[in-house]
């Protein structure tokens, strides 16, 4: 089954699902179009770069679709499936949005409009995206092979129920930003001891990439930690301070406080 998709927004991660569609993905599909309201030079970019075809406004090109991607701001969503409305037939409409979700988007949709919602993360710029992602209420097996197709061009992914992706989008979503900031913050200190700012950043992301390389090995996180973890150490008390200084407790409510934001709660 071949598909023709429509991106509504040029962002990064349409970007990334566009990048992963094309390399991994062309022979099952027919079209990609890009709408994006914004610039037009964004446009003329992605289409040198991935071969997709430019459009200014998407009313002509909807009857032409089979899968519609909205990569758009969660505030724009209400105002673009209104929009939307009049021209679905039978569309897949698939967000990927934080806080957007498959009942949200059936309120503004014809009834029995197949809708999907996919959490990303940034390393879906990569390849390496852990995606959550669910169905409304009139998915088809046909809508599970389109996500599928999907979410599987820019990494792995995870089926959730709804209420799952509202409480699980801090972690796969948001927390790599959390790691960027410890990252950051080790890159800065190290600076501190009269090293050249290319070298604090080499230390410390080739530290990031070998610890990221032992998690995918046996050994839990608690584990690995308590191999470095030398009782009375120099680490121990490292980890003295951190536990002092309520850090896994900053962590869990920087956890609450994302989810509750992209619910709408704050």
């Amino acid at each position: 089954m071949k598909n023709s998709i429509l991106f509504i927004g040029a962002g990064r991660m349409a970007e990334a699902i566009i990048a992963g569609l094309t390399t991994n993905s062309r022979e099952q599909i027919n079209s990609i179009y890009v709408s994006n309201q914004k610039s037009v030079e964004r446009l003329k970019e992605l289409a040198m770069k991935y071969q997709i075809q430019p459009i200014e406004s998407f009313d002509d090109i909807i009857d032409k679709v089979d899968l519609i991607v909205l990569a758009i701001p969660p505030s724009n969503h209400e105002v673009v499936l209104n929009k939307l409305s009049p021209y679905i037939t039978s569309q897949f409409v698939v967000t990927v949005a934080a806080g957007i979700s498959p009942s949200f988007m059936e309120k503004f949709l014809p009834e029995r409009t197949a809708v999907g919602w996919i959490m990303p993360n940034t390393a879906a710029m990569v390849g390496h995206s852990i995606s959550l992602y669910t169905y409304g209420t009139f998915a088809s097996e046909k809508n599970h092979v389109q996500m599928e197709l999907l979410v599987n061009s820019i990494g792995t992914s995870q089926y959730c129920s709804e209420e799952e992706i509202h409480n699980l989008t801090a972690i796969t979503g948001s927390a790599p930003a959390f790691f960027y900031l410890f990252v950051e913050a080790l890159i800065e200190q190290t600076k501190l001891y009269n090293v050249s700012k290319d070298t604090a950043q080499k230390l410390v992301k080739e530290m990031v990439n070998g610890s990221v390389k032992m998690l995918k090995g046996e050994y839990s996180p608690k584990e690995l930690r308590e191999q470095v973890t030398t009782p009375g150490g120099a680490t121990a008390e490292g980890i003295n301070v951190l536990r002092n200084g309520n850090f896994v407790d900053l962590l869990q409510q920087a956890v609450i406080a994302t989810n509750k934001k992209a619910k709408g709660e704050n």
